[in-house]
Order: C-alpha cells, then sequence, then structure tokens
C-alpha cells in the first residue's frame, strides 16, 4: 500500500469521475456528496505523507514509483516516474486539503449542469496531483497540460457575463507558455541522448547532472521561465488573472489562487533553476526586479479597484511577487519563505476568495460601494473576514508573516538587499488597501436597504472556513512543523544548484546541430 500510495492519491480522484458519470444529471445532491465523498477520502488518504518523519531526515525522494511506460526502440522512453520530497509534500497536501473545501463550496452557488462541474473538479485534482508528483519532464507535461482543460471549461461555462473572454485568454496565455516548454523538453532530451548520457526516458534527475553548455541554458531557462511566468503569474504576464478571477466560479477562483498559481512557482523550484544553474546566475537580477515590480504594481492597482474579487485578484499578484523573491533569493532562508509562502497564500488568498462569495450568493455584487455596516448583521462572518485580512496583511502570528519574513530576510542576507527594502513597501501596501477594503465593506452605516436583511454565515460556512483558521493560526505561531520537513529537501536542492554554478563551460561548436543529430 505504501509503495503505490502516491498513485492512490493522485488517482482516485478520476476514479471517482468515471463512477460519478454513472450518477443520474438530475440528482445533483447526489452529484455534490458523491464528488464531496471522494475529496475527502483523497485528503484522508494522503494524511500518511504529513506524518511521515523521514521528510524530516532526508532530502531525497520518497514514495518513489517507476515503471516503464512509452518505449520507441532504444532511443525513445517515456517512464510513469514519481515521488516527493520535501518540498513538494506540502504542495500536495495543500491540494487534497484544499479541494474538499471548494467542493463543499459549491452548494449554493453551482446550479446548472452540476454533473459536469463535478466530473471536471475531480479531474482537476488528478491533473493538479499528478504534476507536483511527477519526476519525468514528459509526464509532468502531460499533467500540466490536462490541468488546463477543466479549468477553461470551468471558467467558460460556469463564470459570470464575460466568462468567454476571460476563459479564452487564460487558454491562450497557458497553452503559448507550455508550447515553449516542450520545445526545450524536446531539446534537452535530443541533447542528453547525442551526448551519451545515460538515460531512462524524461527523469529530470538526470537531466540535473547532464552539463548543459551555457549559452543554450540561457535560451532552455526562458522558454522554461516564460511558461512558469505565465503560471504564477510574474509581471508583465499577470494580466489573464485578474479576468479569470473575476468570472470564475467561487470554487474556481479558489482552486485557482491556492493551487493551480502554485505550479508556475513549483515550476521555478523543481525544474527551471536545478536544470539551468548557469543561467540562473545570468538572468536571477531581472527575475527578483520582476518579482519587486510585481509585489508594488499589485499592491497599487488592488487599492484602486471598487470590485472586491478584483482587489484580492490583484493582491494575489503582489504577494506571489515574495514567493519568487524568497525562490531567487536561492539561499535556504529565501527558498523557505518562499514555499512556505506557497502554503500561506493558498490558504489565506482561497479563504478570502470563499468570503467573496458568500457575500456574493447573497447580494448578487461584488461592488464595494454596494456594502457597508455588514458587521452589524453579520458579526460571525466579520470575524472571520478580519482574521483573514490580518493574516493577508501578514500579522506576526498569523501564516502570512512567517512566509514574508523568511523571503524578505533571505533577500537580504542574498545580497539582494535593495529588492527587500523595496519589497517592504508591498507590506505596507497590503496593509492599506486591505484594511481600506475591510472597513468600507464591514463598518460604518447601512446605506443599502438590501443589507438590512443579510443573514450570517450558515453552518455549512462556517465548517468551510475553520479548517483554514486553524492552519492560519498553526503555521504563524509553530512554523517548523512545516518547515522542518522540507528543509532537508531544500538544502539538497541549493547543493545541486550551487555545485553546477562553480564552472562556466563553454559551449562546443555547434551546439544545436550537435544536439538535433540522433546517434
Amino acid at each position: 500500500m505504501a509503495h503505490n500510495l502516491l498513485s492512490l492519491i493522485t488517482f482516485f480522484p478520476l476514479l471517482g469521475m468515471l463512477i460519478l458519470l454513472f450518477i443520474p444529471r438530475d440528482n445533483e445532491g447526489m452529484l455534490k456528496s458523491f464528488a464531496l465523498a471522494v475529496t475527502l477520502i483523497t485528503f484522508l488518504i494522503s494524511l500518511p505523507l504529513a506524518f511521515d518523519d523521514v521528510f524530516a531526515a532526508s532530502g531525497a525522494m520518497q514514495y518513489r514509483e517507476f515503471h516503464e511506460w512509452i518505449s520507441i526502440g532504444s532511443f525513445f522512453k517515456m517512464n510513469y516516474n514519481i515521488g516527493i520530497d520535501g518540498i513538494s509534500l506540502w504542495l500536495v497536501m495543500l491540494t487534497t486539503f484544499i479541494m474538499p473545501i471548494a467542493t463543499l463550496s459549491t452548494w449554493n452557488a453551482v446550479d446548472k449542469n452540476v454533473k459536469g462541474f463535478m466530473a471536471l473538479l475531480l479531474l482537476l485534482e488528478t491533473a493538479m496531483l499528478g504534476a507536483f508528483v511527477s519526476l519525468d519532464l514528459f509526464l509532468f507535461y502531460v499533467f500540466w497540460e490536462l490541468m488546463l482543460i477543466p479549468m477553461y471549461f470551468m471558467i467558460g461555462i460556469w463564470g459570470g457575463k464575460n466568462r468567454i473572454y476571460a476563459a479564452v485568454k487564460f487558454f491562450i496565455f497557458t497553452a503559448v507558455g507550455s508550447l515553449l516548454m516542450l520545445v526545450a523538453i524536446i531539446y534537452i532530451y535530443y541533447y542528453a541522448v547525442s551526448s551519451g548520457a545515460p538515460m531512462e526516458g524524461f527523469g529530470i534527475q538526470e537531466f540535473y547532472n547532464l552539463g548543459i553548455p551555457v549559452n543554450a541554458q540561457h535560451w532552455l531557462f526562458l522558454a522554461f521561465a516564460v511558461s512558469f511566468a505565465i503560471k504564477v503569474p510574474m509581471f508583465p504576464l499577470h494580466t489573464w488573472l485578474p479576468d479569470a478571477h473575476t468570472e470564475a466560479p467561487t470554487a474556481g477562483s479558489v482552486i485557482l489562487a491556492a493551487i493551480m498559481l502554485k505550479m508556475g512557482t513549483y515550476g521555478f523550484v523543481r525544474f527551471a533553476i536545478p536544470l539551468f544553474p548557469g543561467a540562473v546566475q545570468t538572468f536571477l537580477p531581472y527575475l527578483a526586479l520582476l518579482a519587486v515590480i510585481g509585489i508594488i504594481y499589485g499592491s497599487l492597482v488592488a487599492m484602486m479597484q471598487d470590485d472586491v474579487k478584483k482587489l484580492v485578484a490583484y493582491s494575489s499578484v503582489a504577494h506571489l511577487g515574495f514567493v519568487m523573491l524568497g525562490i531567487f533569493a536561492l539561499n535556504l532562508q529565501g527558498l523557505s519563505g518562499g514555499i512556505i509562502q506557497m502554503v500561506n497564500h493558498g490558504i489565506s488568498t482561497g479563504a478570502l476568495f470563499l468570503i467573496v462569495g458568500f457575500i456574493y450568493e447573497r447580494r448578487h455584487t461584488r461592488q464595494i460601494s454596494e456594502f457597508g455596516g455588514l458587521a452589524h448583521k453579520m458579526p460571525i462572518f466579520a470575524t472571520i473576514f478580519m482574521i483573514i485580512t490580518f493574516s493577508s496583511i501578514g500579522l506576526p502570528g498569523t501564516n502570512g508573516f512567517v512566509g514574508e519574513f523568511l523571503a524578505l530576510v533571505g533577500a537580504f542576507e542574498s545580497g539582494l538587499r535593495w529588492y527587500a527594502v523595496a519589497a517592504t513597501t508591498g507590506v505596507i501596501l497590503a496593509a492599506v488597501y486591505m484594511l481600506w477594503m475591510f472597513q468600507r465593506v464591514m463598518f460604518g452605516k447601512i446605506t443599502n436597504p438590501a443589507n438590512e436583511k443579510l443573514k450570517d454565515l450558515s453552518i455549512r460556512e462556517i465548517v468551510l472556513m475553520v479548517p483554514l483558521l486553524i492552519f492560519v493560526f498553526w503555521i504563524g505561531v509553530y512554523p517548523n512543523t512545516f518547515l522542518s520537513k522540507m528543509n532537508p529537501a531544500i538544502e539538497q536542492l541549493l547543493i545541486q544548484v550551487k555545485s553546477k554554478q562553480v564552472a562556466v563551460v563553454e559551449p562546443v561548436q555547434p551546439v544545436i546541430a550537435q544536439t538535433l543529430v540522433l546517434k
């Protein structure tokens, strides 16, 4: 059972989707309950991973599974190669944790073609989990592309009035970046084969040791970086995100913010940086600069929004800038901060989109000017909203503080001191736009008569938020529960990258021509 645990976790939602197809379309309650049960069981199956102390003892890949998948002669091989370490552990756990919450949020929000929505939800979970556990580049690419399909339809069918525009924009941005990455993956494989390196398919751990010439690394890194930067999204490739978030249904926004955006940040850590360490030396200052610009730009634009969901969407751009700054610090503090902030962002921003969904279901508007004085009618909602607001700001004692602090400390210690100083303005701006929005929505006089009739959170909605609140304080008060299991893997990653950056190898002429010749 333990040997196949990752496969069971990854494909159990897909099995659930296949069974769900046999449930009658008009039995909406059964469809939603079954999908919720599948996501809950998936979470329970994944719990042994979180309690396994092997991650704190070793940075090596654990729960490895390897099976031959596609073989064309002795040249072309693709394998089912999966495993996790302390870096991917918490992203897998975040996925299985968020999915039941997202599913439960659909109870009042999704009322058309429920069967199709639930099927896509379960397919999307398998795709996301598969991307996090893949140790074969081709397998990763398959799951990476598979994620695009369910989210495209979730936005395009169940979204708002501009859903088609948002869905197509999301598809075009993501597909273009994916094609660049595919070309780079093919190039790496041909280079490996032509150089005589012992390869068993597209295994990334074998690719780490290829020693690709630096000028080739530059182009390959750019191809991967553009694909991942679109997914993060980093400035200036972020423009698809506010539209996708605004038009997506609540469950779609929660999944997009909490999990799917982490594919980009995870991609940099797992693939782009260790595969092309020579190129990282060249591009690191520019990427760190873009991260800082994203923090400040996202904060300023969020401040100007009159739609509360768009405000949260632009705040997401700003918060992920801290993740990227920590990653590009390339030290233990920065990477620890960046990775724990991926989890924090998933919890806090996912919770904010749930909160927006709660008030939208009651008022069918997201305009900040339409609210005011809601704390008088919804005290439980106001209390939860306040806690999540403090978490998003990064108040000490909450999860947001831990990630941002470590990312800034890491950037400062790595020599990116002025970048860190500039990024701290994002902390101040976050307090401005979040507290200003909270004050306008929750306090003051009730000027709109429609707000007089609002009911406080239901038991279902409170159940949705309580697990998120627990982790807001757990990570904020005792982050070592999570850091202790990721640090060995981060240290091993840093050794891998730093050792390859020592020597800059000049390319053999002509590199491209040589690598495209089959032996």
